[in-house]
């Protein structure tokens, strides 16, 4: 790799960190190029604007958290899944949601939703009500991201996951499968 390619690299690592930690507003162009040991232009130069480098950094590694699982054990893999990646999850959630206001933040909120969640649900469920079922699923589970990691509700982040995956699953479970 080159010089060019290792300081578009280190640039979008120090970026991952920061806006992940600090949140987009807390970041600026020059914190990342500091943290990256570039100078700020090089920044500009590689993603043109902070705002184009916190949509290109935020971004769900997780391919497809439930491509094993069988279709009634959808709800329960879904959420175990999640709270097995919280870590990586949490700081991407956290970080769209606080910057939601900023441009084209939003735009790219909408379309994690729909590609992280709704369009791997929707693929995996039947019936004729099968569109409207997988946003009510993913709803719930952004739920679920709220309480634990925006409200901090206590009570639920110290709740045994093995409990919070089978009563939480069995929620979006019902929602998956079509009725009768």
């Amino acid at each position: 790799m080159g010089a060019r390619g290792r300081s578009r690299e280190a640039i979008h690592d120090a970026a991952t960190r920061l806006f992940t930690r600090q949140g987009y507003a807390a970041t600026s162009v020059r914190d990342i190029a500091v943290a990256a040991s570039v100078d700020p232009a090089l920044v500009i130069r590689h993603f043109g604007s902070k705002e184009a480098l916190f949509l290109d950094v935020m971004e769900l590694q997780q391919e497809e958290w439930f491509a094993d699982a069988s279709p009634d054990a959808l709800g329960e893999q879904f959420i175990r899944s999640l709270l097995d990646t919280e870590d990586e999850v949490r700081g991407v959630f956290l970080a769209l949601l606080r910057a939601s206001d900023a441009g084209d933040v939003n735009v790219r909120l909408r379309e994690v939703h729909d590609e992280r969640f709704v369009v791997p649900l929707r693929h995996r469920m039947t019936g004729a009500d099968a569109d409207l079922r997988a946003r009510l699923a993913a709803s719930l589970v952004g739920g679920l991201l709220y309480a634990l990691w925006v409200v901090g509700d206590e009570v639920l982040a110290a709740a045994d996951h093995d409990e919070i995956v089978r009563r939480y699953g069995a929620l979006l479970q019902a929602l998956i499968t079509p009725a009768p």
